[in-house]
């Protein structure tokens, strides 16, 4: 599959973004808003619209990542987030009827990690997370080259583990500076950079929290690396010192001493993850082929 065309697809709650991809580069991109609030039959052709401005020819896949739970093996989307009428969407059956090719779907996460693993930081691992800081805490997980959804596509969900009054996201994702400060993480973010100290102290906050969230990681899945997307990820330089305090708590420190963590410098990450997931299945298939 790796000199054929695939068809990454991001949707999210305001706009769809897809990528025509061959050989690891992106040979066309298209990303326009959706109807969020629209029909499901609305929003679904704003997805097929935007898939037919990187279509140039046949395709061997398209792969879609989508930000709520899905079943992977069917391809039924369910709940998406900022757009109520996608309730129950299957979404792999109707990709495949229209464009005749195989149609991967699943949450954005495990897309972000597949696609640092084949793509970004992740390529020369075996065993790593994908963790995406956004609104909300969501990670991808790869075990022995392979994502690892679970059975309801619900591993990787750190962020929804209880954790003190709420769970780990209220705590280590843009919420946090919701509630502490009443401002996004972006405002924050600018604020920063200019030096300020309230600011940079909000950031070391957060990081101790987010270093908490990364141990759970490390007892729970024990990967080589674990690379940070979304968008507070940007601000690495600022949570870092706060993060890496709150691993000395960690049991097995000679575990640190080759663990790597770092923010993802892929760009088009989503759109090359959405890819990734053809990619995965791909080799599925060839494991199980005598």
């Amino acid at each position: 599959m790796a000199g054929d065309v695939i068809v990454g697809v991001d949707l999210g709650g305001t706009n769809v973004r897809a990528a025509a991809v061959r050989g690891g580069k992106i040979v066309a991109r298209a990303v326009r808003r959706i109807s969020g609030k629209a029909a499901e039959e609305v929003v679904l052709g704003e997805i097929f619209e935007t898939i037919d401005e990187v279509i140039g020819g046949e395709v061997s896949g398209i792969g879609i990542g989508v930000p709520s739970v899905v079943d992977v093996e069917r391809g039924i989307v369910y709940a998406v987030e900022n757009i109520p009428a996608w309730r129950e969407v299957p979404l792999k059956d109707k990709l495949e009827s229209r464009y005749g090719c195989p149609a991967c779907v699943n949450n954005d996460a495990n897309a972000f990690a597949l696609g640092e693993l084949h793509f970004g930081k992740g390529r020369g691992y075996r065993n790593m997370v994908g963790l995406t800081i956004g609104t909300g805490l969501g990670a991808g997980i790869i075990i022995g080259g392979r994502l690892y959804s679970g059975p309801n596509c619900g591993a990787g969900e750190i962020g929804s583990i209880p954790y003190r009054d709420a769970t780990v996201e209220r705590y280590a994702a843009g919420q946090f500076f919701q509630h502490e400060a009443g401002a996004g993480g972006d405002v924050v973010f600018d604020r920063a950079l200019r030096g300020d100290a309230e600011a940079l102290r909000l950031f070391h906050a957060f990081g101790l929290e987010l270093g908490h969230a990364i141990l759970t990681i490390l007892y729970a899945y024990d990967p080589e690396l674990i690379v940070l997307g979304g968008s507070i990820s940007r601000a690495y330089r600022f949570f870092e010192a706060g993060m890496r305090e709150r691993l000395k708590s960690f049991a097995y420190q000679h575990v640190l001493e080759t663990l790597v963590i770092a923010p993802s410098e892929t760009e088009d990450a989503a759109t090359l993850g959405a890819a990734a997931l053809c990619i995965d299945a791909a080799a599925r298939v060839r494991e199980l082929s005598p």
